[in-house]
């Protein structure tokens, strides 16, 4: 594997590339806590840099649970980074005591150096006219794992979350929740840019450009997957990673097709699989969930080469030492 913490269990990460250094945020939590289930309302944002996508070094810690009253004074989860106006942004979600966890919003950290970060007012909650909230019918509000990019056709800001429709089979809501913004401050929320029916939840999305065409990698669990869904000939409920297509950054984005790009069941292997670009080749980062005889891991695994068809469509084809 290429990054083992001995003390820690290591999840959902994202990356930031400054120069020829991999910056790695990564949710981290004790392994003394023993339940691998307890890391989720433990999690802080942990650090670690690379050159080469297999040797890290790890950094202080990034962030930790906010001040008494504060959206993430329980945890924080999964963010992404992002570089503007000379400074480092990090949005992240967050969980707060007040709701005992069950309500999750997106936050803001900004950084001049990527390792002394400081946190902002900015909120991003889920808008009810289009995302289901806490209520009746609903144990937990989905709203999660921002991905930003810069679209500088509209010169904005877009931001894809872990969402869940308002309406439709509760067991197939999961879709990719959308906001906007000009300054990374002040937020639209609209509507979500995939349709309900396939997955409990979409989790980790990224949105990458490969071989030409537009794609939404996310993560989902062998439980996520709708009754319909499963009605299909052929669907297994298997849990990985896998991806949306669309015909632009802004989708309409739908399913590529059934089987995961990176599925196993019933044990999941991999989970919340990033493409980073390296020496001008995509490669694959995915977390290690369990070993052969289905343990629970927590370490980042090796990269993985990643290829595009002539339609576009995307296949991985195993971790490549010599090309690395």
């Amino acid at each position: 594997m290429s990054l083992r913490l001995a003390d820690r269990w290591l999840w959902d990460f994202w990356i930031a590339v400054d120069g020829a250094e991999i910056h790695l945020f990564h949710l981290q939590a004790p392994r003394a806590l023993g339940d691998p289930e307890r890391r989720h309302r433990n999690a802080t944002i942990g650090h670690a840099v690379s050159r080469d996508l297999r040797t890290w070094r790890e950094r202080p810690r990034a962030l930790g649970a906010g001040p008494p009253g504060a959206f993430d004074d329980l945890a924080t989860w999964t963010g992404c980074v992002v570089r503007h106006a000379g400074r480092w942004h990090m949005l992240y979600s967050g969980i707060a005591r007040a709701e005992d966890g069950a309500v999750q919003r997106i936050g803001r950290a900004t950084s001049e150096d990527l390792d002394r970060w400081e946190r902002t007012d900015t909120l991003v909650a889920a808008d009810p006219r289009w995302y289901e909230t806490l209520g009746p019918g609903a144990t937990e509000e989905h709203w999660r794992d921002p991905w930003v990019f810069h679209d500088p056709r509209t010169a904005r800001f877009h931001m894809l979350v872990c969402a869940r429709a308002a309406g439709g089979p509760p067991d197939g809501r999961g879709v990719i929740g959308h906001a906007w913004s000009e300054d990374l401050e002040t937020w639209t929320v609209g509507p979500p840019l995939s349709a309900p029916g396939e997955l409990r939840q979409l989790e980790v999305p990224q949105l990458v450009r490969l071989g030409g065409a537009w794609h939404v990698l996310f993560s989902a669990l062998p439980g996520d997957h709708s009754a319909a869904r499963l009605a299909r000939p052929g669907v297994r409920a298997e849990g990985g990673a896998h991806h949306l297509s669309g015909p632009g950054p802004l989708g309409p984005f739908v399913l590529a097709r059934d089987e995961f790009l990176l599925g196993d069941a019933p044990d999941v292997r991999h989970y919340a699989a990033r493409v980073v670009e390296h020496r001008g080749s995509p490669w694959l980062l995915a977390w290690r969930w369990h070993d052969d005889d289905g343990a629970f891991l927590g370490e980042l695994g090796d990269p993985m080469a990643i290829e595009t068809g002539p339609d576009g469509s995307l296949a991985v084809v195993g971790s490549d030492a010599g090309r690395v």
